[in-house]
């Protein structure tokens, strides 16, 4: 099935649908997305990182957990598929595809769905509207970068903190220097290493094709990412889609904070789901570069504006006595386009 879920869109399998080897797997999806090729012209991708995705889901037998979710990125021109990182936008149609491939059974008028997210080891709680029984895409929710309205799907995320690197704050530091830059390096769900617009040159109000068409910007974030691989606990990444690198700047638009993202060699058109959980977070960590030009609101509970080249995405934190985030909740929505069959 093919399905956008948030601002992406890929491809969702059964894992049983799928070759059961790692190679046979990755080979497969290779050839069904059309890579390595800039314009993926021989295949299911749209030539851009963000509609080169795939979801692998089956059905669960952890305890209180549905089905479990296994992410793979397809590179778009390099033989590549991996699965170093989750993808919170993709997650947003897991539940739907769940109901619709019989994994799950729909309530009347909206369903829960447990997903055991594979690559993190962390669970969400999609919740899907199921009026009679049947998935409705049809709504009024509206996500910035996906054009007209559709049914909201809430996404509460649990214990996402280190997820990837062991610990919310890899290095235990609130900011390191990297190439003479102060960087925060964060995981509340994704590996983010985040920084200063203006530390590397930028305003952090540029659209997509300035900050692509921009090498020398991209060759110095790039070298700060391969110093920051190691720090985070990921080894060396050079070939690796972690850490995201995520520009910050005060915000203009009444939100939190201005993000401009690299995922981690493209500019993001809007920004990935806990890509912005992360960025908001590191907005609460005293002494850290999107502390400095983030507002943040006060109270326990707090809703956090993250403006980004194509609108806004909403964060809600929920925060203890300390200050320490508990746990993160976004709006998202999800549209099927496609059910049929894809030849490797």
């Amino acid at each position: 099935m093919w399905m956008r879920g948030g601002t992406s869109k890929g491809g969702y399998f059964l894992a049983e649908d799928l070759p059961a080897g790692k190679a046979e797997r990755d080979s497969f999806l290779l050839r069904a997305m059309g890579s390595p090729d800039p314009r993926q012209i021989d295949g299911m991708g749209g030539a851009d990182p963000l509609t080169s995705k795939v979801a692998v889901v089956s059905r669960s037998e952890r305890d209180g957990v549905d089905v479990d979710y296994l992410f793979l990125q397809v590179f778009v021109d390099q033989p590549i598929v991996t699965d170093a990182q989750n993808c919170g936008n993709i997650l947003a149609g897991v539940g739907p595809f769940a109901i619709e491939r019989g994994l799950v059974e729909p309530a009347d008028g909206e369903t829960r769905v447990g997903i055991y997210m594979v690559n993190t080891g962390q669970v969400a709680v999609a919740t899907v509207r199921t009026p009679g029984g049947r998935v409705d895409y049809e709504g009024e929710a509206r996500i910035d970068g996906v054009p007209g309205t559709a049914a909201p799907v809430p996404l509460e995320f649990r214990d996402t903190a280190g997820s990837t690197c062991g610990a919310l704050l890899p290095t235990g530091r609130p900011a390191d220097e990297i190439e003479g830059v102060a960087c925060t390096l964060i995981d509340n769900g994704m590996p983010c290493v985040v920084f200063r617009a203006e530390d590397v040159g930028a305003t952090g109000y540029e659209d997509r094709e300035t900050l692509d068409s921009d090498d020398r910007l991209k060759a110095r974030i790039e070298a700060i990412r391969l110093a920051a691989g190691p720090m985070m606990n990921l080894g060396d990444v050079a070939g690796k889609s972690v850490p995201k690198m995520m520009l910050v700047a005060p915000p203009r638009a009444g939100g939190a904070v201005t993000v401009r993202s690299f995922i981690p060699h493209r500019a993001h058109a809007s920004i990935g789901v806990l890509g912005a959980v992360s960025v908001a977070t590191a907005c609460l960590i005293s002494g850290s570069p999107a502390a400095a030009v983030a507002r943040v609101p006060d109270g326990r509970r707090k809703i956090l504006s993250v403006e980004h080249p194509t609108g806004e995405t909403t964060c809600v934190l929920e925060t203890d006595e300390s200050g320490q985030v508990k746990s993160a909740a976004m709006l998202r929505t999800a549209r099927k386009l496609m059910d049929g069959r894809v030849f490797g």
